[in-house]
């Protein structure tokens, strides 16, 4: 008999009401490339990856995904951008068409923060 058991990751706590959200572009937005995202943050501090301090993470941007896990470190390929250097911004060039984007904080191992802060999902066109 096998028996499988799930070892849950303990996750970084997050501050009380903290909130991220992308500045621009605005949801709805027709841009053109080079695409600028300009992230904002409330109630928490930004540090690089690797940094041990409470109430802080840094940025992940989602392009057309979503994480299918809150326990894993964030993916990084195209579609999952690490920001672990502390930015607050970045200059994508994205396909023409329709585009979604999502900011989340992760933790000094990229993993989401418990509860999770999330932006709320935008959708822009890139012509």
């Amino acid at each position: 008999m096998v028996c499988l058991v799930s070892i849950a990751v303990a996750r970084t706590p997050s501050a009380d009401n903290a909130s991220v959200y992308i500045i621009s572009p605005s949801h709805g937005e027709m841009v053109t490339n080079p695409v600028t995202v300009r992230f904002g943050l409330k109630g928490m501090g930004v540090a690089p990856a690797g940094t041990d301090k409470a109430k802080t993470g840094h940025h992940h941007l989602l392009i057309d995904a979503k994480l299918k896990t809150m326990d894993d470190a964030v993916p990084k390929d195209k579609k999952h951008l690490h920001f672990g250097g502390g930015q607050t911004e970045t200059t994508l060039k994205l396909s023409p068409g329709r585009h979604t984007l999502q900011l989340m904080m992760g933790d000094m191992k990229h993993v989401p923060h418990n509860p999770p802060v999330m932006s709320q999902q935008i959708t822009i066109f890139v012509k």
